[in-house]
């Protein structure tokens, strides 16, 4: 298979191996809501990203990413030239000195390069991830996409229309789609069916009140010659006019046997009066597929376009804060047609929020549960427009679920999956708890040993010293007397496993290293 080389290429390509594990640090002032799974991460996406492997490795089934399109212009709220001094910074680091003199298209592939491959270790093997670019960068995006999924991955090459007109004075050729990139993890990716539009639905109606239901007719000729489908030649009689119609020009479409049947089940039309001198088969709509199949082609009508997308976010946090955001109804086509009622949606190129905001929208249509997980790189975005976008929309729309707000702590486990031997009880609890519990840790409801509960389950963690943390029958009397189940992290147990039974205390070793991703 064909590759894509650029300068910078094999720095980059096993950096997501080098980047260190981190916690995530909940910020409550920022949070809405108590112990949700929705995550809004104000980070570098990067570290973020590595942050989250140990949580949610595998367990991602959509993601969605909306990163620069690289198309040089300097004025938008999102830098799109990839030359913020974040990710400058990063350049001059991973890249080294040649990042000095790499072109835009150089950095844009340094910059996506590992992230795109720790996005694709998140996804779940029957997941697939939606990537929307323009013309800029569409085809390195889809060599690069190749190399790191697999070309026999490829879904999708989706075209939409982000424009519903162009000014006059426009010069040169005017661009008014974008692209959607679409790959799975594995083969193992089945793409759910669409709803049915109001159109579609009126194409079906029921004039003679069959307690069917709605149907429409469907031609019962064939379009080949009688002489060469013999077997579709025979006679029909209309049973209102009593007339007898012979195949002349046009074979039937259905053979004798299936046409008997359709007399029994009532299923032939000959028109509002009875006298049509051809019939038509009745489909009813509860026979046909209850959605309708996906394509390439989203036009605005059906998937929104910029300027909806921007009244969005105007009524929301008021006006001009984003040139392109994506609307509502795109997002929310990509994940009716990717996520089921309970599945985790992640973007980590968050923005605006629009993600977050389809999938809270969505589940309040359907009735789910799904989940979000945004990240966000820029200070002046991260809490002022996506947190704030998201908190706001909750108590517009009265979405059920809120979100909790994270920083980037410092690193717990080193590029090989060890721990840092600065470690103390506190990160330890913290990277337990939410790895029991995929919420944040309460730092005010920690006790001594007791480090939280959630669901009737309550934590504890033994640690003072590495491998010298024991659970023995004196740390016993230190449990809540309650009838909930307690997990109890430590190095080793001296406890018989009849008494862990008794006070309803299950043991697990404190977990010193982690999976290398």
């Amino acid at each position: 298979m064909p590759t894509l080389n650029w300068i910078g290429k094999e720095a980059v390509m096993n950096h997501d191996k080098e980047v260190p594990f981190r916690l995530l640090k909940k910020v409550k002032s920022a949070s809405v809501g108590k112990d949700s799974q929705n995550l809004i991460i104000h980070g570098d996406n990067l570290e973020a990203l590595k942050a989250l492997m140990p949580y949610y490795g595998g367990k991602v089934k959509c993601v969605y990413i909306d990163p620069p399109y690289n198309t040089g212009n300097e004025s938008w709220v999102y830098n799109d030239k990839v030359n913020s001094p974040k990710i400058k910074k990063w350049l001059g680091k991973v890249v080294g000195r040649e990042s000095e003199d790499l072109c835009r298209h150089d950095k844009w592939l340094c910059m996506m390069y590992p992230r795109l491959s720790l996005l694709k270790q998140l996804l779940r093997d029957d997941g697939a991830i939606f990537i929307s670019i323009d013309d800029a960068e569409l085809f390195s995006l889809k060599h690069i996409m190749d190399e790191i999924f697999g070309i026999q991955n490829f879904r999708a090459c989706i075209t939409w229309q982000r424009k519903y007109s162009v000014s006059n004075n426009f010069k040169g050729i005017a661009t008014i789609i974008d692209y959607i990139l679409v790959y799975s993890k594995s083969e193992n990716f089945q793409n759910s069916l669409l709803p049915r539009t109001a159109e579609s639905i009126e194409r079906y109606s029921n004039p003679d009140n069959d307690p069917r239901g709605p149907w429409k007719a469907v031609d019962y000729l064939n379009q080949v010659s009688p002489d060469k489908r013999p077997n579709l030649c025979y006679e029909i009689v209309n049973p209102n006019t009593k007339q007898v119609i012979r195949n002349t020009k046009k074979a039937w479409k259905y053979e004798l046997d299936a046409h008997k049947k359709h007399i029994q089940e009532n299923r032939l039309w000959w028109g509002v009066k009875g006298n049509n001198t051809v019939p038509a088969l009745k489909l009813f709509l509860s026979e046909v597929r209850q959605g309708m199949t996906p394509h390439n082609w989203w036009p605005h009508e059906d998937a929104g376009h910029t300027d909806e997308a921007k009244k969005e976010i105007d009524s929301i946090l008021g006006a001009n804060l984003f040139d392109t955001p994506k609307p509502i109804r795109l997002i929310n086509r990509i994940l009716q047609i990717s996520t089921g009622p309970d599945d985790l949606i992640l973007d980590s190129f968050a923005g605006s929020g629009t993600t977050g905001h389809a999938v809270l929208q969505l589940n309040k249509e359907d009735g789910g549960k799904r989940k979000f997980i945004l990240i966000e790189m820029e200070d002046a975005i991260a809490k002022d427009i996506t947190a704030k976008r998201i908190k706001t929309a909750i108590d517009k729309f009265n979405f059920k679920d809120g979100f909790e707000y994270c920083e980037l702590d410092k690193p717990l486990f080193n590029e090989n999956g060890q721990i840092e031997e600065s470690c103390d009880f506190n990160q330890f609890a913290t990277y337990i708890y939410f790895t029991e519990t995929q919420t944040n840790i309460d730092r005010t409801k920690v006790d001594t040993n007791f480090i939280g509960e959630l669901n009737e389950t309550e934590y504890y963690l033994i640690y003072k010293e590495k491998g010298k943390n024991i659970l023995d029958k004196g740390f016993l009397k230190k449990l809540r007397k309650t009838e909930a189940k307690k997990i109890v992290y430590a190095d080793n147990c001296t406890i018989d496993e009849k008494i862990l039974d008794e006070y309803n205390v299950l043991f697990k070793q404190i977990p010193y290293e982690v999976k290398v991703y």
